[in-house]
């Protein structure tokens, strides 16, 4: 009796276990609420990290996550990056059907396992492997672990127990077990409303979430690392390199980054020292002596992408970025640094978030060694007017032009004295300006003919400097999608000129076109805004979460005479407008030149700034009404 009642229990036991593993592989019968707005779901995120000095640490991670459908695809993020620091310990994968059966096994040899930047030799030490995984089928469950060890305790991931838009969080877990030489930093940032727990204790970080939903995305929202909650770490006293470090605040940290990473690697040939120093003789001012080592260096280096977490924080010396001719963004800002060094050009290395979607700025009272920055710039200090960033992996900005990637965000400038945290230029909106001096002509069967002239300033002049390089065939492409409301558009002369001293843009372009206006009897109908038409009408939310935001504010000045048909003349026009609330503004006039020409005047101003989600609708109702006017037409009839 006795004997069957622990069998009963010991098969009750097993058939727990197989039912939990079937339910965290099967997706069959994953709950609604996980499944809505998601792509993918994340089963199982579970992230150990034992850090029992300032020079072991331990990572255990494992991570079972269900692909919904293609775009989920995404989501998988089976990889880790090792180098001759961090050694992988354990590396396997298991993929799962629908039903939770296995159907393919990876072991570590089965992973690939490429160079962070291959065919540059520089980078081979910084190694990635990852999972190469094309499914058969949709949904499938891919559980994913590694362990690895490592002498440097600098770079902790941060905890985000929401990955992102459109994936849901079943369970993650976050466990830091960390010895009182080291200690820890923590911030945790937008956890209000998750179901987030704190189970921390002395000597130990540990967090879990349970049953997270998946967020749809928004237009014109902050970007999900704003939002989404996140637990920032790092140690208080580190390694790194073959150097002891401590993160207690930015000014010590810069200070021990620049005297450790960046001391003893400026040094360059005394052939490089002796030309760099020709190109500058006779010029005094320090401005143009960098603007020519600028110049210098984008005629005589080349980018290479090292992925994030692979290259490492130090950057490779500048005798190596001159004799190879290319680099890294820390391997070019650094090379830079020294030519300017040469030429008496005082100048700081400064590492940021770069990214173009969003703003995302290092945090003033958070100290970290590594996970708040991506990329590297360069600062040169300016006692009486702003500061100048240079952004030295492009080959084509202008000097002193850093653009939607590194714009208006706090950064770590790195001096000899020690970190400090800077705000890097924002491109205000009277700045970024483009204006159209423009005309054209409707004959009288409703073809219009026109010549335009676009001067771009500003982060309008971002969005098109590249322009410069295309070829003829990609700008007739370009111009024709610009102006895709025109139908049967066709190219007559593009013209482009980059001034890259004034910073501003310059298009002339002419094009034509059948069929422009509309006929009916004897009355034509004629869109007066035909070079520079407002499209856009935001997306409808019925009951939108996030609040708006409006990275970039812009201003557009027209200005265009109509040549009207012949046999034609003016019945009615559109009443001058003006639209003015806080989120800008909208102008527009016709005048009339004399019977057979027009005049049309239009201003559309848009300011930056975030607004609480209340205001979404009135700023889509704003894009409403601009393109209602965009689209005003003129009615003629017949002489």
């Amino acid at each position: 009796m006795i004997v069957k009642k622990i069998m009963s229990i010991l098969i009750l036991l097993i058939t727990l276990s197989v039912t939990s593993q079937e339910n965290l592989y099967q997706s069959l019968i994953l709950p609604e609420n996980l499944i809505k707005n998601a792509n993918a779901v994340l089963r199982k995120d579970d992230t150990q990290i034992e850090i029992s000095s300032v020079k072991k640490l331990i990572h255990k991670y494992r991570r079972v996550v269900t692909i919904l459908n293609k775009k989920g695809d995404d989501y998988l993020k089976a990889f880790v990056h090792y180098d001759n620091e961090i050694n992988i310990k354990r590396l396997n994968a298991f993929v799962y059907n629908k039903l939770g059966q296995e159907i393919k096994k990876f072991k570590k040899n089965d992973f690939k396992d490429v160079a962070a930047v291959s065919s540059f030799s520089l980078y081979e030490d910084s190694r990635v492997k990852y999972l190469e995984y094309t499914p058969i089928e949709y949904p499938y469950t891919v559980e994913f672990e590694y362990t690895t060890e490592t002498s440097n305790t600098a770079w902790i991931p941060f905890w985000r127990p929401l990955e992102g838009y459109l994936i849901s969080t079943q369970n993650s877990s976050f466990k830091i077990i960390y010895d009182a030489s080291v200690g820890m930093n923590k911030k945790e940032k937008n956890f209000s409303g998750y179901n987030i727990i704190d189970n921390s204790e002395a000597g130990i970080l540990n967090y879990e979430a349970k049953n997270i939903e998946a967020l749809k995305p928004e237009q014109m929202s902050p970007e999900f690392k704003i939002i989404g909650p996140r637990l920032l770490v790092s140690a208080k006293n580190f390694y790194y390199g073959g150097f002891y470090g401590s993160a207690e605040d930015w000014t010590s940290l810069g200070k021990w980054f620049n005297d450790n990473l960046l001391v003893g690697r400026s040094s360059l040939t005394k052939a490089t020292e002796a030309q760099i120093k020709e190109l500058v003789t006779g010029i005094d001012d320090p401005i143009e002596k960098a603007k020519i080592v600028y110049q210098f260096v984008q005629d005589n280096t080349r980018y290479i992408s090292v992925q994030v977490g692979v290259g490492g924080m130090q950057p490779i010396s500048a005798l190596d970025v001159d004799k190879v001719k290319y680099g890294d963004c820390k391997g070019l800002t650094n090379y830079t640094k020294a030519l300017l060094d040469v030429v008496g050009v005082p100048s700081n290395y400064t590492r940021l978030y770069a990214s173009p979607d969003s703003q995302i700025g290092v945090e003033k009272d958070f100290t970290s060694f590594v996970g708040q920055t991506n990329h590297v710039i360069l600062n040169i200090p300016q006692e009486d007017k702003d500061d100048i960033w240079l952004e030295c992996t492009s080959q084509k900005l202008p000097f002193g032009f850093i653009g939607d990637f590194t714009d208006d965000r706090d950064v770590l400038v790195i001096t000899p004295e020690g970190g400090k945290i800077q705000h890097t230029k924002k491109y205000k909106t009277e700045e970024s300006v483009q204006q159209i001096k423009g005309n054209y002509s409707i004959s009288n069967n409703g073809a219009i003919e026109a010549n335009v002239n676009i001067n771009s300033k500003g982060i309008q002049y971002d969005d098109k400097y590249w322009l410069e390089t295309e070829t003829e065939r990609d700008l007739d492409k370009h111009y024709k999608k610009r102006w895709g409301y025109i139908n049967t558009i066709k190219m007559n002369s593009m013209h482009i000129t980059n001034n890259k001293e004034t910073i501003e843009f310059v298009e002339d372009i002419s094009f034509q076109a059948t069929n422009y206006s509309k006929k009916i009897g004897d009355r034509m109908l004629i869109t007066l805004n035909a070079l520079n038409r407002n499209t856009e009408i935001p997306d409808r939310y019925r009951n939108r979460k996030h609040p708006l935001k409006i990275k970039r504010g812009f201003k557009d000045i027209d200005e265009v005479e109509i040549k009207l048909p012949q046999d034609y003349k003016v019945e009615s026009k559109p009443n001058n407008k003006i639209i003015e609330n806080k989120f800008g503004s909208y102008k527009s006039e016709i005048i009339v030149k004399d019977e057979s020409t027009l005049i049309y005047k239009r201003e559309f101003t848009v300011n930056d700034g975030e607004f609480p989600k209340e205001d979404y609708e009135a700023f889509r109702d704003f894009y409403k009404k601009v393109n209602k006017q965009d689209n005003a037409k003129v009615a003629l009839i017949k002489k």
